[in-house]
């Protein structure tokens, strides 16, 4: 059980390691592609200030009240220039020069519409992986969440079980050296019920190895007191009579 628990918190902690992997590679991964989304979208504006005009969208924060007004009535602006992405350190001299030629406007806007194409392509590959980076990043952690609920869960039940066994051992150990007890009790008493056996034994032997020659002695001595009996039933006394009297005087 204390293996399993081990085998649990080792895979815990893998999993941690993990998530933190894949978290760490997800925002580095968000901020590269909204950052390469910003620029893309940023050229592809750029773009349409010299050749969609109408679909060109001036950064807010530099519109003048009446550049406003202007938009609010459907209007489009002149083209103006800006030094740069705010926040990225790119200038707008590191991009394509707008056409200085008013004579290749019409070529050049066909050719900016392929680019601008090209640039709603990279934009919408940009969008799916970052969808998908996002959807991948949510399961991840769910599934990491789910995971970490479930362990916690199984760790505790597992840790209960293992104290109730090991509560159990304890009873077990304790009936175990009580029993070890009685029985030394037990075959120490048995000792001396042998030991007990043992003597008796050897004076019933003692008293069966003898017993003709005791019962022939005993015979004697019946036999003896018998005469003895007979001899004083009819014996003399006179001689100890005379004797007594003359003493006494």
């Amino acid at each position: 059980m204390s293996d399993g628990i081990r085998e649990l918190d080792k895979s815990v902690a893998e999993a941690t390691e993990q998530r933190k992997e894949e978290a760490a590679a997800y925002a580095p991964l968000m901020a590269n592609d909204a950052t390469a989304k910003e620029l893309i979208l940023f050229a592809k504006n750029r773009l349409n200030k010299f050749y969609n005009p109408k679909q060109y969208k001036a950064p807010a924060e530099n519109l003048s009240d009446e550049d406003r007004a202007t938009l609010a009535a459907g209007g489009t602006l002149a083209p103006t220039e800006a030094t740069g992405i705010a926040g990225t350190g790119i200038g707008f001299s590191q991009l394509p020069p707008a056409p200085e030629a008013v004579a290749a406007y019409s070529k050049k806007s066909e050719q900016s519409n392929g680019v601008i194409a090209l640039m709603d392509l990279l934009v919408k590959d940009l969008d799916k992986e970052m969808t998908e980076a996002e959807a991948t990043e949510k399961n991840a952690q769910k599934s990491y969440q789910n995971f970490m609920a479930d362990a916690a869960s199984k760790r505790a039940k597992d840790t209960q079980a293992l104290s109730d066994k090991e509560g159990a051992l304890a009873d077990t150990n304790a009936r175990l050296l009580e029993t070890k007890e009685a029985k030394g009790a037990s075959e120490r008493d048995l000792m001396a019920v042998e030991q007990y056996i043992a003597d008796l034994h050897a004076e019933c032997d003692w008293l069966l190895k003898y017993f003709d020659m005791r019962k022939e002695i005993r015979t004697l001595e019946i036999d003896a007191l018998k005469k003895a009996k007979a001899i004083l039933a009819g014996a003399d006394y006179s001689f100890l009579q005379r004797k007594t009297f003359l003493h006494t005087k």
